[in-house]
């Protein structure tokens, strides 16, 4: 045990900004949301007092789902479907259609009190809905203005085993393991070889549970190679001919024998 420190630097942290919006249309590629200012989220939680002759002695929970508004300066092409508005032709729309559903993700800085921010936050949303707010247009004055759209966003949520349904999940880059971050922006973000995807929210949930860095062969001659990608003391040489494996996934089933595994990572769901 400790006692508390109230003046630790390292723990005086604070969060701001958006940037890296990304709208994903079901079952599509992923573009950039450029002029994304702000996301007002609202988890829609209420509590309710129970009294008991006259005296308080509990508050009812009610946990809501995600909601929130949405605002921006413009917005892609690609997502005037979830407002409703179709091209009939190119540069003919025809307004008051379904509304498409839709996915999106978008980052918050995290920072210190060095002025420095080097962690973020990357939030990820499934299953959404967009009701527009009133446009307002007005004539141009010597005042330029700039036009700020709003939607409410309503998102319908997913099981997730062992949780409450969402459709909201956050990362963390300061927790989280920093190759599983890259592997997982190189989905949502795109690389060389895939464009930008919003994974089916239980695949993308299991590619995290099974992520792991270490990868083991089985040669069929009774051979077998452990690798990882990166160097970071997942495998361990103690001396010129002998090491030590450091991952989860090896089961010792008595003293001289063991089970050791790769993890499967679920690619398949992911890209598919």
């Amino acid at each position: 045990m400790a006692a508390i420190v109230w003046n630790d630097l390292s723990t005086r942290r604070f969060e701001t900004g958006i940037d890296r919006g990304v709208f994903y249309p079901i079952d599509d590629c992923g573009v950039p949301w450029h002029g994304l200012t702000g996301v007002d989220e609202n988890t829609g939680s209420s509590s309710e007092p129970v009294y008991f002759d006259g005296v308080k002695f509990n508050d009812i929970v009610t946990l809501g789902e995600y909601s929130a508004t949405l605002k921006a300066i413009t917005y892609p092409d690609e997502f005037m479907a979830c407002e409703g508005i179709l091209e009939d032709q190119s540069g003919v729309n025809i307004y008051d259609q379904p509304q498409a559903r839709f996915g999106m993700s978008y980052r918050t800085m995290e920072g210190d009190v060095t002025g420095t921010m080097p962690y973020y936050k990357i939030h990820l949303l499934w299953n959404l809905t967009a009701t527009p707010s009133t446009k307002t247009y007005e004539t141009i004055s010597n005042e330029f203005n700039l036009s700020q759209f709003e939607w409410t966003i309503n998102a319908i949520p997913e099981d997730i085993e062992g949780y409450r349904p969402t459709a909201h999940i956050v990362l963390d880059s300061r927790k989280l393991d920093p190759w599983l971050l890259q592997d997982i922006e190189d989905i949502i973000y795109g690389d060389e070889d895939n464009c930008p995807k919003l994974p089916p929210l239980k695949d993308f949930t299991t590619f995290i549970r099974k992520w792991n860095r270490f990868i083991v062969t089985d040669h069929g001659d009774g051979t077998w190679t452990a690798s990882t990608s990166r160097d970071d003391g997942v495998i361990v040489m103690t001396d010129d001919t002998t090491f030590l494996i450091t991952t989860d996934t090896i089961e010792y089933l008595n003293p001289e024998t063991y089970k050791i595994w790769s993890s499967e990572k679920n690619e398949e769901d992911i890209n598919g």
